[in-house]
């Protein structure tokens, strides 16, 4: 009787994980697609698909010290443009255990810029996956870091 038990116990808990690890996959596939399709609706200039898939108290964080938007800031600033185009290379994506939020780091290759970077987070509303917060980031090699915030500083004391 303990065997059959312990073995119902084993099973059970098997089918649990398998279950875990199918529903996260499915999280993270429907969260590379929000992803994508932002990315995507910005290099079209799309800007009410864009801003769809950013929740209501979404924020942008942009790569100057300055660019902190709340999502209707940065609509206002976002619609005198044609768009922006920022290309994935490669994307990590981790969903917190309760399934409710998630968060990114992706190396991404911008025209403008070169490499850059976007990590934030996404939450999980009725609606589906959100972008809650994005952050834009320029990667800059620890070789260069001296040099740049060398001229950062001298920027920034020049106002």
């Amino acid at each position: 009787m303990k065997n059959i038990s312990l073995l119902i116990l084993l099973s059970f808990t098997l089918f649990s994980c398998a279950q875990n690890s199918q529903s996260q996959q499915s999280d993270i596939a429907a969260i590379n697609k929000v992803l994508d399709g932002y990315h995507q609706a910005a290099a079209n200039g799309e800007w009410d698909i864009y801003f769809d898939l950013m929740s209501d108290d979404g924020v942008f964080i942009g790569i100057d010290a300055q660019e902190r938007w709340v999502k209707a800031e940065f609509r206002q600033y976002s619609s005198g443009s044609n768009g922006w185009v920022y290309a994935p290379q490669q994307r990590n994506v981790n969903i917190t255990p309760d399934g409710l939020s998630a968060w990114f780091d992706e190396a991404l290759l911008s025209q403008s810029y070169g490499s850059s970077r976007g990590s934030g987070v996404l939450i999980r509303t009725a609606q589906g996956w959100k972008i809650s917060q994005y952050h834009l980031t320029l990667p800059i090699p620890n070789g260069m870091v001296r040099g740049i915030t060398d001229q950062i500083k001298e920027y920034e004391a020049q106002d």
